[in-house]
């Protein structure tokens, strides 16, 4: 069985279930994705870091680091960082801050002295819909003075987060979408 083989066995076991939500765009959906369950499983997180790697080494090179927004992009960028280290390469692993850090430094991107400005970049999700929290990492990031080459999820949902992030110029990669997990 392939490393996405075996990943989606998890998340289908783990991440997707079937009720009402209220999602952070506002939305309402009758089904969810909870990618955080799979990404920190054992077995999920390493497989997690495999298959977002292969998809990171995608994207002209150099590729310098692999991060996102806390919560979610967090174990997926650190177990992104270290399958590329066990391949020989060393991608750096960064999250940005919902708001500042409120004492110390005040910054809103950890991991920062791994990645002078100029660092080549990709966004990672764990899921998208409408794609304005990739937007919003992609933003932060540039603000902070990296250049995105682009963003991967581990689900997209097929609700307008490809359109959206394509047309502010940004590449979408996946790992999943919801109609390859759920049909």
């Amino acid at each position: 069985m392939s490393v996405k083989e075996k990943l989606k066995a998890i998340i289908c076991e783990l991440s997707y279930e079937e009720r009402e939500v209220t999602l952070a765009s506002g939305r309402k959906s009758n089904f969810y994705f909870d990618g955080k369950q799979t990404t920190l499983h054992a077995r999920g997180g390493l497989l997690v870091g495999q298959a977002f790697w292969q998809e990171v080494k995608k994207f002209p090179a150099p590729i310098d680091g692999v991060g996102g927004l806390t919560m979610g992009a967090d174990p997926i960028a650190t177990a992104t960082s270290i399958a590329a280290q066990l391949d020989g390469s060393s991608v750096h692993a960064f999250i940005i801050r919902k708001e500042p850090k409120g004492h110390g430094t005040g910054q809103w991107l950890e991991g920062r002295k791994n990645l002078p400005p100029g660092s080549r970049v990709v966004i990672l999700e764990d899921v998208t819909t409408t794609g304005g929290s990739s937007m919003n990492a992609v933003e932060r990031a540039q603000e902070e003075g990296l250049v995105v080459a682009g963003i991967i999820t581990l689900v997209d949902r097929e609700e307008g987060a490809r359109e959206a992030i394509e047309g502010a110029g940004q590449v979408l990669r996946t790992i999943f979408t919801k109609s390859e997990v759920v049909g």
